[in-house]
Parts: C-alpha cells; structure tokens; sequence
C-alpha cells in the first residue's frame, strides 16, 4: 500500500467518549470543505510520536467540514493511540490523509450491521448517512462487554435511530452473549457489514456461509496482521519464475514478496478487504482472512494476513 499524502488538519475538539475512548474532531483552520468521503472510510493519522495509524471516520459524509474519529486508548498495543489521546490537545495539528474506503456500502435492499466495540466508528457512519439520506432500511447490532465502553450510546439512543439499533452487554460472560443466528439464518437480500474484534466477525463469517460472499463485508482495525505466538518460518515459491522466498516468523507474506521486489496489490492489509488475492498451487495455507469461503481456500489465499501449515507454499506468481 503506497504512502498517503498527508495534510495538516486542526484538533478542533478533543474529549471522551467512553472508558478508554477519546473523540477527536478534526478540520481546516479556515473551516473549507474537507476532501469527501463516503460512509465507512477511514483516514491515516500521524500521531505525536510519529506512528501512523489507521481510524475509520464515524461522523456523516454529508457533513463537509470535518472528519470525525473515535480513539480506544491500548494500553498494551504499539503505542500510536496513548500517543494520540495522551499528547493532543484542541488546537494542535496533525497530519492527516485523505479518506480511503475499503469498506463501502454497496446497493442493497437493506443492511444488517454489526458493531462489536470500537467497531462502532465505520458503522457509525453508515447508520448516519442511511438516516440521512432516507436510504434503505437498517438494522444496527452493538455489542459490548459493558455500557462504560459503548460509545456514542448515547447518539444512538436518540430518536433518529429509535427502532433501528439493538445494544446489548454481555458482561464478558460468553453465556451472555448476544444470538445472531436469528438475525443472520436467512439472507433476504440484505447485506451484512461487521467491524470488531476478530472472535466476532469470525463468528459472523461462520454464520452467514450460506449468504453469498459478495453480501457480507468485514473491516478489520489491522487485528489480522498481528504476530500470533505459534507462528513459524516458511517459504514462497513462484511459480512463473521459481523464486523461492523465506518468510519468517512475524513478517507476512506480502512484506517478504515486497522486500524481494514483488508487488502485489493490496489495500486494507487486514485480510477483510480481497484486494492481494493470489492463486495457490500447492502447500496448506493457514487461512487468516475474513473474505475467502470455504470452498476457495484450497486455490486462494490472501497474502496480506495468511501463513502456511505446510513448509512451502507455491503462489500463481
């Protein structure tokens, strides 16, 4: 994925949303139109300590002044959002990139969207712009452990939404879990968008592999990428030309292909988006994505996220 441009845009307002989320409110100094975006963007954001991160805009796109993003402080994570919500003040400066959308709403009678968490942001913005613009019916499932980390509850308790959005807290207790099978046995033409923590969007994936794959959409937050303990070396090779390349423990597939000089599309390098799709030839794949059905994974795989069981894996490359 080639770097953003970036620009700078003013804090114009900073404040908590939930236990451990902060919303930032971001614009122009001369309060111009910002570059457009459509419901479930996102934008990259250089933090005060020079990491840039990725946050899906959860204001609506009709609002042209401003981008709008909610922050989950990870205390254990990288270190880009404690220096996003420790460092910034209203009326400092960030870089910010323009909007990217791998996550857009396509025609569809009506929508199925499911929000574990943070996830809340992108969908967010498409229960708003659905609301907005009098598009077609919707049906919000926001999932929690407990209402201190649900933000914008309040937003979506509001008449706008009265109807359309069920909240539910399960305490971190999994009997307590809200049942989505009832929402998502029968596909009826809907479409199905789901953004949170990987166990719940990979429990949708399992619910709808009746639906058509081109109804169900994931977004990620980059949890795809992350290093798992178990992972080991293994190697690529390419068909079309015999190159064999290392991949090691804790570098994707699609780094090592890069650092060999081999590209490879790619957008959300989360594994929810398709774009890095590559043929498999031979080898057994550990399937990390979010996008391929079953019945792909013995001839596909998505090189941004997946890993291999088997000690190569031969790529259509």
């Amino acid at each position: 994925m080639a770097d953003p441009a970036f620009s700078p845009l003013r804090v114009r307002a900073a404040a908590p949303l939930a236990d451990g989320i902060q919303g930032f409110e971001l614009a122009r100094d001369d309060g111009a139109a910002l570059p457009p975006f459509t419901a479930g963007a996102h934008v990259q954001l250089r933090t005060p300590s020079g990491l840039v991160r990725r946050y899906s805009l959860c204001n609506d796109p009709a609002e042209t002044d401003r981008y709008c993003i909610a922050v989950k402080r990870e205390a254990a994570g990288g270190g880009g959002s404690r220096s996003l919500i420790d460092d910034t003040r209203p009326g400092d400066r960030l870089e910010v990139s323009a909007p990217h959308n791998d996550f857009a709403l396509v025609p569809a009678p009506s929508y199925v969207l499911i929000a574990g968490g943070i996830g809340i942001t992108p969908l967010l913005s498409m229960a708003r712009h659905l609301v907005s613009s009098g598009g077609p019916p919707f049906r919000l499932y926001y999932l929690a452990r407990t209402p201190a980390v649900m933000a914008f509850a309040d937003v979506l308790s509001g008449p706008a939404f009265h109807g359309r959005v069920v909240m539910h807290c399960d305490g971190g207790d999994p009997d307590r879990a809200f049942d989505l099978w009832p929402v998502l046995e029968r596909p009826k033409g809907a479409h199905v968008y789901c953004c949170g923590p990987r166990g719940l969007m990979q429990a949708v994936r399992d619910m709808t592999g009746h639906w058509s794959s081109a109804a169900v959409h994931f977004e990620d937050f980059g949890t795809g990428t992350a290093a798992q303990p178990e992972d080991t070396a293994f190697q690529v090779r390419l068909a079309r030309t015999g190159t064999t390349i290392d991949v090691p423990a804790g570098c994707s597939i699609l780094e090592a292909l890069r650092a060999h000089g081999v590209e490879v599309a790619s957008s959300c390098e989360s594994g929810s988006c398709g774009t890095c799709e590559v043929g498999l030839l031979d080898g057994t794949a550990e399937h990390r994505d979010l996008v391929l059905a079953e019945h792909e994974k013995a001839r596909k795989i998505m090189v941004c996220v997946s890993r291999a069981h088997s000690p190569t894996l031969v790529l259509d490359l």
